[in-house]
């Protein structure tokens, strides 16, 4: 039987050559993990992040916030902002994370679901793209799943948009990344909110499509996986 992480606990993550923060909280009975993807410098602690992973927890998802560079890595990228774009790199780091989830007894018979906002989101595709049968389900936030590339073709989880009304750049740029798309995919606009979702309401809106998603995906995952023992 697997642990279970009832409050928000500090871990590390190898990566290479060196560790990762991140903070895990698995609420009892959760059927999935979402494993957090964020990127254009925004870290776990983000008011944001953490407004939407509590919003996840009370669906009964655990989650996993983490940072995808290491604080040198960060000052770097402030300086020039290149690694936030740097999507082989932080995919890379989003599989290394994936396998800590795999190997971590809290958390290793969860079902893996991916949240990724701005350049996150295209990492976190990328990474489904090479983990198919772990990834069951995506959320984008505000993101840039066109970084992605060649491997949205790849993608078979299925991935749920979600990008505000006024952001009207990003927009076209999901739905030119869904053009790409084989899998399943839906795009969510949220009327009259800008990239960062600051509006009254709209950040909650996204929090409860991605819950609804999640949840409907992992229990479907769920039905296969039972119907193929019968």
């Amino acid at each position: 039987m697997k642990s279970v992480l009832e409050q928000e606990t500090e871990v590390w993550i190898p990566a290479g050559h060196i560790r990762l923060e991140g903070n895990l909280d698995v609420p009892e009975n959760a059927r999935g993990i979402v494993l957090f993807a964020h990127g254009s410098g925004s870290r776990r602690h983000s008011p944001r992040n953490q407004f939407v992973a509590s919003i996840l927890r009370s669906g009964g998802l655990g989650t996993l916030l983490m940072d995808l560079l290491s604080e040198d890595e960060e000052a770097i990228d402030l300086q020039t902002t290149r690694l936030r774009f740097d999507i082989t790199l932080l995919a890379e780091r989003v599989l290394q994370a994936m396998d800590w989830l795999q190997k971590t007894p809290a958390t290793s018979e969860l079902k893996i679901v991916l949240f990724g906002s701005s350049t996150g989101a295209g990492a976190a595709l990328v990474a489904a793209a090479e983990r198919p049968e772990w990834v069951k389900a995506v959320v984008s936030r505000g993101g840039r799943p066109d970084l992605a590339g060649a491997s949205l073709r790849e993608v078979r989880a299925p991935t749920l948009l979600i990008v505000g009304g006024n952001d009207s750049t990003v927009i076209e740029l999901n739905r030119e990344a869904m053009d790409q798309m084989s899998a399943e995919t839906r795009l969510e606009i949220i009327p009259r909110a800008t990239h960062l979702f600051e509006e009254p309401g709209a950040l909650e809106e996204v929090s409860h499509l991605a819950r609804d998603w999640f949840q409907t995906h992992l229990n479907s995952a769920t039905d296969k996986h039972e119907r193929s023992w019968q």
